[in-house]
């Protein structure tokens, strides 16, 4: 089986690396497709980047690839868009054969709650699935931590426990899975958890001046949704949860 791994925060993150070392040592063939430079809060949109300009996926029909060198990947690739455009481009054969499973992340922050519509790594994630390709989208609570130090091992080890499930579910499926920034690859619960019903953070407008908008941003404590993803992510816990697609009988 082939997967491709991709993910939001560009093809030189070291989740990403991670993350294509779960796959390859799953026996999977693996491909790595990443956007050049960050996509965080890219959701699934489907854009072409070059430089600093910014073009609709029409455009100029040209998304520009280079050929990158990743330890242990036989094959990755640099490509200038968002991550859901990469998926789509990879479910037409731009890398090769289209993937049979997508793995989008380690993602450097969680992705919990209604908020997950937001992110880049669950919008490749879903794009996968949509076009009918079981997919898995990986995150690490790193919460404030500034950069370093970072357990991107363990995250990857319940991944890895996650991926026979995954790759025996029904075609289009995905998953949504979160990890806690601690040491214990071996040793995180994992669970299945539902989403909140919003995210760890919500941005509203306090004002309006002129043709100027105010926002603030509020933080979500997480036993404001007992039982959910975030609240058992907070408590230590690794989750699950199934996301339903446009496709799906769910969605």
């Amino acid at each position: 089986m082939r997967a491709l791994i991709t993910n939001d925060d560009g093809i030189d993150a070291p989740g990403l690396a991670a993350l294509a070392r779960v796959a390859a040592e799953a026996g999977l063939d693996v491909v790595v497709a990443a956007p050049a430079e960050e996509h965080s809060g890219a959701s699934a949109s489907i854009i072409a980047t070059e430089g600093t300009a910014v073009t609709a996926a029409g455009g100029r029909g040209v998304v520009h690839t280079e050929r990158r060198e990743l330890p242990g990947v036989a094959e990755a690739h640099a490509v200038h868009a968002a991550p859901a455009l990469i998926v789509l481009l990879a479910l037409h054969g731009a890398f090769g054969p289209v993937p049979d499973v997508v793995l989008s992340g380690i993602n450097r922050g969680a992705n919990v709650g209604s908020a997950i519509l937001h992110s880049g790594t669950v919008g490749a994630a879903l794009t996968a699935g949509q076009g009918g390709v079981r997919a898995l989208a990986v995150s690490l609570d790193v919460g404030l931590r500034e950069g370093g130090g970072e357990h991107w091992e363990t995250a990857a080890a319940v991944a890895a426990r996650v991926l026979p499930d995954l790759l025996a579910a029904p075609a289009g499926t995905v998953l949504n899975l979160n990890a806690p920034d601690v040491d214990a690859p071996d040793g995180v619960e994992l669970v299945e958890a539902p989403l909140a019903p919003f995210g760890i953070v919500q941005t509203t407008m306090t004002e309006q001046d002129g043709d100027d908008v105010r926002l603030a941003i509020r933080q979500h404590r997480a036993d404001d949704a007992p039982g959910s993803d975030m609240e058992r992510l907070a408590a230590g816990l690794a989750t699950v949860t199934a996301v339903p697609t446009l496709g799906s009988p769910a969605g």
